[in-house]
């Protein structure tokens, strides 16, 4: 439902020539490439806080993971249509919290979308539109008032057998929050982790400066349309305007709505602003399902929450508060 992709947002940093460094490392967690990078004096220190967010990164994943059987996600979806599973208090809150996202979206954020039906192809081999009919099958099982939390006895339960819920849209961003999270206990002042595009900071870069990231314009990799600080906060993007099909003159790209099971279209990218990165996950993916003036609007009315559309005619949009310093 979801592709980020790390190559639309550079992270802007420079190396202090003073006692505070930035210590980096890249390495595959979920299925994705994360790089985590801490400001310190010491090298060894700055190691050992980088293997603590990989654990807690790692730690994640074993909960929220729907590919690995022993999950309590795993456990959820096993017994779809059975019985309530017991989860964590961690589990449950994420995936309240998912239910709100759902609720102010209409529906355009879901994570019962791993029940759809795998039907659009976007390798090349498709030649005509699915049927009416299998679009609208593909969504049956999909639908978050299906999803039932008990809070009282800590259960979650959905509803249709065949059901399913996945992080996809969110579980980097959670994941990345709750790293930052940890370090920040642990007496790290500055950082930044990116889960694949799913940039999360704090404090400031070891030369005293913010953190900066560049946004570069998808119909040309090698041009930055604009150059934005981030503080204390975390910057997502979603889109890829490689993956699409064409039908009847119309594109239309890799990011299903799971209302519908139609293909979004008109928008090629979304970045979105927000106090975390759980919320940024969410909402940049909303956004390209909701479309530029619905996702404008809703964007709008949320605090702390900013955004830039990037239209499939290159129109760049952006929510009411955003200030583009051009590069």
């Amino acid at each position: 439902m979801k592709n980020i992709f790390s190559i639309v947002i550079l992270v802007l940093t420079t190396f202090s020539l003073y006692s505070q460094q930035e210590f980096k490392r890249t390495l595959k967690l979920m299925g994705s490439r994360f790089d985590i990078t801490v400001v310190e004096k010491d090298a060894k220190k700055a190691t050992n806080y980088i293997d603590i967010s990989i654990g807690e990164i790692s730690r994640i994943e074993k909960i929220i993971s729907s590919w690995d059987i022993n999950s309590q996600t795993s456990e959820i979806n096993r017994n779809a249509g059975i019985k309530p599973v017991k989860v964590n208090l961690e589990l449950l809150n994420l995936i309240n919290r998912a239910i709100q996202i759902s609720k102010i979206t209409d529906g355009a954020f879901d994570i019962s979308y791993a029940s759809m039906d795998k039907i659009w192809k976007f390798d090349g081999s498709m030649t005509k539109m699915p049927s009416e009919e299998k679009i609208k099958n593909s969504v049956a099982k999909v639908g978050y008032k299906n999803i039932v939390i008990n809070k009282e006895n800590s259960t979650v339960f959905l509803k249709l057998p065949g059901m399913k819920i996945g992080f996809g849209a969110i579980g980097k961003g959670y994941a990345a929050d709750k790293a930052k999270e940890l370090l920040i206990k642990k007496g790290v002042f500055a950082g930044i982790i990116n889960a694949s595009g799913d940039m999360n900071t704090w404090g400031k870069q070891a030369n005293g400066n913010e953190w900066k990231i560049a946004i570069k314009n998808p119909f040309n990799k090698n041009k930055v349309f604009a150059v934005l600080p981030i503080k204390e906060g975390a910057v997502v993007t979603s889109g890829n305007y490689e993956k699409h099909v064409t039908f009847n003159n119309k594109k239309y790209t890799h990011i299903i709505d799971p209302r519908t099971g139609l293909p979004s279209s008109g928008i090629i990218s979304v970045t979105v602003f927000a106090p975390k990165a759980e919320i940024a996950d969410a909402l940049a993916t909303s956004v390209f399902v909701m479309g530029k003036d619905v996702g404008l609007n809703i964007i709008n009315q949320l605090p702390k929450i900013e955004c830039i559309i990037i239209d499939d005619k290159g129109n760049i949009i952006t929510s009411k508060n955003i200030k583009i310093e051009k590069s």
